[in-house]
Formats: C-alpha cells, structure tokens, sequence
C-alpha cells in the first residue's frame, strides 16, 4: 500500500504513523483536536492533515482509526459510508465494535477487520510516540466470516511492515482473553488500591509499609480512568465473567485460610507459581531460561554496574524487574537470561561481590 490513514494522532497512532513514514509509506492524519493534528505533523508522525473523516478516506489506500474505543465504531461506520477503503482500528474491544458495524452497515462491513496492538507506553499522546512500538508486539486480528479476504490481506501487510506478529482470533475470543489478562487486571489492582487506603488517614504510613509486590501489583491503578470506564462499559459481558471468576477464586483461598487448609494452600501456591513462570519471557530458539536474583543497595549506579557488567560478557537480559524492600533501603533484582549466558553472569556477578539466587523457567 502507498497511503494510509490514521484517524486519532495520539500514542497509538502516531507511533503508527512514524513506522509507516519510515518505510516510505505515505501517511494522512485526522483528529478532532486541530492543536494535536499540528503537532502530529510537526513530530513526523504524519505527512499530511486531512480536513476531516471524508476528505481523508478519499485520500489513502487504507484507514486505521486509534482512538478512544467508545469512539470507534462510529467513526468506522462513517469511513464506510465514505468510500471504499479497507478499514482497521486498534481498539481494546472488539464484539460490541463490530455488532455496531455489522447493524449500521451490513453491505460494507466486510472492509472493516478489527484490531488490536498489544503494546502501549507509560507516556500519554504525542510525548510517547515510537516509530519501535509495535516491534516484536503481538497485534490481533478478528475477521469474521463476513470479513473480505483481500481487506484481512491489506490489514495483515499493513501490520507485517510495522514489524509486529499478527495473531488471527474471533472477536467473542479476544474481547474474553483481553477481559482476563488485561481488563480484570486494572479493575483488581485500582480495587485493591481504593480498600487499602479507604480508611488510612496516614497515606504517608502506607507507602512506607506498602511492599514490593503491594506497588508491583498496584502500577497500573495510576492508568487513566477515562480510558476504562468506556472499556468497561464496550466489554461489559466478558468483563463481568472474569469478574465472577475472580470472585470465585478469592472466596476459595478465603476459605483455605479460614479452614486453616495449609496443603490446600500449598497446592494453590505452587499451581500459581508454576503456571507464572510460564508468561516470563523466553529467548531465540529452545533455549532454557533461568532467573538470576540479585539482591542490590539502594545506591547511585547500581543497576548500570550490573547492566554494563552483562553488555561487556554479550550477555542478552530478556526480561528485568526489580522488588523493592521495606527494610533497609534496596530489593531485589530480578534477571532472566539464557542458562548458558546465566552461567558466566553469574560467575562474574560474584567475583564482583553480589550473591546470587537463580531458578530454571523452561
């Protein structure tokens, strides 16, 4: 394709619109606020503005609409209606997107193939844009079987040239998957948030005791609740039965606890345990992965030290976390490495007067 359109010059689309640039496709930009369509421009996320939805569908080869998801149904809808442009989004939702849709434009919504980017940033807007985004990221589709062949086509070579994989699932699929490890998440970590602090005057005392795993768990309370409420509301359904399941979950460990069930605990933990070490990252190939933990100081330079350290043996970090401690000041550092890079690490590591843990995540 040599043009496309990106409705919605925010994180998303931006970044979009800065990789589809880099690889010599031309790029058209709309977006209600005329200020953030200026600097789009400016920032190179786009190479051209376009006067509204219209005007821009009659300009490109294909529009991607990357806004909030409460506002994208209708905006495909009038794309549609528009011209004869394959047409993809990149909401968080996508059954109640595409019921809209199919209801309001049953004769053109096989140009319309749903999407969703599973990157994102800790940056809002313009500031977080990255043309490297979606690099490595897994990007759903959800055709359905209205879905035209030749649009799944373009919007698959459109993701491809953004060097992200595509992943083909139903829209009833993702819209459960996502509720699971996406929406239950941020609804569970702002809930946890609201019941610790509801009756603590002393938010200062809080932080103080709050651990690493209470911060950890919590980090995305602090996400934009705009965002979610119109996320709740468009997958509600898939939302509430992750929620029940959840709640079921709870009572059950409430329950071992109160029956004072150690094996049953036990058994539960260990299931878990297990179960998470399956998500950490893996590296190229079929290579075993350990974990190196490393306890550090809380000073100046540490973290470069142990970075620097691997970057000098060529030794690739495929994942990096840290816990922090409540006492004492410093936590714990967490490394995920290849066993075969892990075993000269470590050596090194210890030399350099750090003690290490490690454990096989294969």
């Amino acid at each position: 394709m040599k043009s496309v359109g990106i409705i919605g010059v925010g994180l998303i689309g931006g970044s979009v619109g800065c990789a589809l640039r880099e690889v010599g496709v031309s790029v058209v930009g709309f977006d209600s606020d005329p200020d953030r369509l200026k600097e789009a421009r400016m920032l190179g996320a786009i190479d051209e503005a376009a006067s509204s939805v219209a005007d821009l569908a009659a300009r490109v080869d294909l529009v991607l609409v990357a806004v909030p998801v409460g506002l994208v149904a209708s905006l495909v809808v009038e794309v549609l209606e528009s011209s004869l442009v394959t047409v993809t989004d990149v909401g968080s939702v996508k059954m109640s997107i595409i019921d809209f849709v199919s209801a309001a434009r049953p004769d053109s919504v096989g140009r319309f193939v749903g999407g969703h980017p599973m990157a994102g940033s800790e940056r809002d807007g313009l500031n977080g844009i990255d043309p490297q985004l979606f690099r490595g990221a897994t990007w759903v589709l959800t055709p359905t079987d209205s879905t035209d062949a030749s649009a799944l086509a373009e919007v698959k070579d459109l993701v491809s040239s953004l060097n992200a994989e595509v992943v083909i699932a139903g829209p009833a699929e993702h819209d459960a998957l996502v509720a699971m490890v996406s929406h239950l998440p941020q609804l569970a970590a702002s809930t946890l948030m609201d019941v610790a602090t509801a009756n603590n005057d002393d938010q200062s005392v809080l932080l103080r005791l709050a651990a690493g795993g209470f911060r950890d768990m919590t980090r995305i309370a602090s996400s934009h609740p705009t965002i979610w409420t119109d996320i709740c509301v468009a997958n509600r359904d898939a939302i509430i039965d992750a929620l029940d399941d959840y709640s079921l979950g709870i009572a059950r460990v409430r329950n071992l606890i109160d029956e004072g069930d150690q094996d049953g605990l036990l058994e539960l933990l260990e299931r878990a345990r297990t179960a998470r070490r399956d998500l950490l990252p893996v590296g190229s190939g079929q290579d075993e992965m350990i974990e190196l933990q490393v306890p550090i100081p809380d000073r100046p330079g540490v973290l470069a030290e142990i970075t620097a350290l691997a970057g000098s043996l060529n030794v690739n970090i495929v994942d990096l976390q840290i816990a922090h401690s409540t006492e004492g000041g410093g936590g714990v550092l967490s490394l995920v490495v290849s066993a075969a890079d892990g075993e000269v690490l470590e050596r090194e590591l210890v030399a350099a007067g750090y003690k290490i843990t490690h454990s096989g995540l294969s």
